[in-house]
């Protein structure tokens, strides 16, 4: 069993809104990369793309790691804003974040163990921003 996992995530649009992808990078406790994906997700926001990130991460888990097969998720990310939404300190006032952090509590549900998000800064998550970036450079106009 893992004890613990690492995740860093980025979502970034091109305009706000504008093209959009999202990246993310998981990591086992010794440092090694399980996986790292980047998807091109269409026109969005910024905060649109970072849930995204945090969601399309939460899935892979999902569907790669049966149920308590670790015991903390430690999520990294760029965005104060999403890491203050999401450990429940800022208000979503926004419909489409409300309903895509209802989507994010649902699939921390579903994977189980711990989930915690912390903020780090951009210099720090320069790999996923790195996905997002070069997904961006491929599929937008």
């Amino acid at each position: 069993m893992t004890k613990n996992l690492y995740i860093f995530t980025d979502g970034g649009a091109r305009g706000n809104p504008g093209p959009a992808a999202v990246g993310f990078i998981i990591k086992d406790e010794q440092g090694k990369v399980l996986t790292q994906q980047a998807k091109f997700i269409g026109k969005t926001t910024n905060n649109v793309a970072e849930y995204t990130a945090v969601i399309e991460a939460l899935k892979w888990l999902g569907q790669n790691f049966p149920i308590f097969q670790f015991s903390n998720c430690q999520f990294f990310l760029d965005s104060k804003l999403v890491v203050n939404q999401l450990n429940g300190l800022f208000k979503i006032k926004n419909k489409n974040l409300r309903n895509l952090i209802v989507e994010v509590r649902k699939l921390e549900q579903e994977i189980g163990g711990n989930v915690f998000y912390n903020f780090i800064p951009r210099e720090k998550n320069r790999k996923a921003d790195f996905l997002v970036n070069f997904t961006l450079a491929k599929n937008a106009p």
